[in-house]
């Protein structure tokens, strides 16, 4: 079997024990186990989440894989570290919570990574989950789809399934709104 199908069937039944076992969310209700990546991942998750309309298993995943098996926050936060905190430098790697995923790195000439914040509208990086999942698959450009996305790792990320590509996008959905600071490169 392969890996993909491990993960598919590992979301699936994550989604059938959430569905089963997530209750009803009342007062004093213990919350259901969470898969072991979902619990990595929350506790993981640089910024405060909103979890309020957010199903916290599915979100959790989603900081996993955004957090701990990708490296996100190298092109889409400027600064990625917090003052002092580059692990490359001796640091403990601790994320530049105030411009987390907000976008601005330099890539090059006339090249900057987008945001993946929320904007206004509450729509990560300004995308509908079907066009954040169609850029991921594809490397399209949303916004030109003429445009092949050059720099972002989307021909890796294209064999990820739907769901860890929901789990993606739902965590980014419930991040902060932020705005990019200053940082001369990726990973700074």
């Amino acid at each position: 079997m392969q890996w993909s199908h491990f993960v598919a069937l590992g979301f699936a039944g994550l989604l059938s024990c959430a569905s089963e076992e997530m209750g009803t969310g009342e007062p004093g209700e213990a919350p259901a186990p969470l898969d072991t990546r979902a619990e990595i991942g929350l506790k993981i998750a640089p910024v405060p989440l909103d979890l309020a309309n957010a199903d916290r298993a599915v979100v959790g995943l989603g900081s996993y894989y955004v957090n701990a098996a990708s490296g996100c926050v190298d092109c889409h936060s400027c600064p990625t570290y917090a003052p002092g905190e580059n692990p490359f430098t001796g640091g403990q790697g601790r994320l530049d919570a105030a411009h987390y995923l907000a976008g601005g790195v330099p890539m090059g000439q006339n090249l900057t990574a987008p945001s993946l914040a929320p904007d206004t509208n509450g729509l990560p990086g300004g995308l509908t989950r079907d066009q954040f999942v169609s850029s991921m698959r594809t490397g399209k450009d949303p916004n030109e789809p003429a445009r092949i996305l050059q720099v972002m790792p989307w021909a890796l990320y294209r064999h990820m399934s739907d769901e860890d590509l929901v789990a993606m996008y739902e965590y980014l959905r419930v991040i902060p709104r932020a705005q990019p600071g200053t940082c001369a490169r990726p990973g700074q």
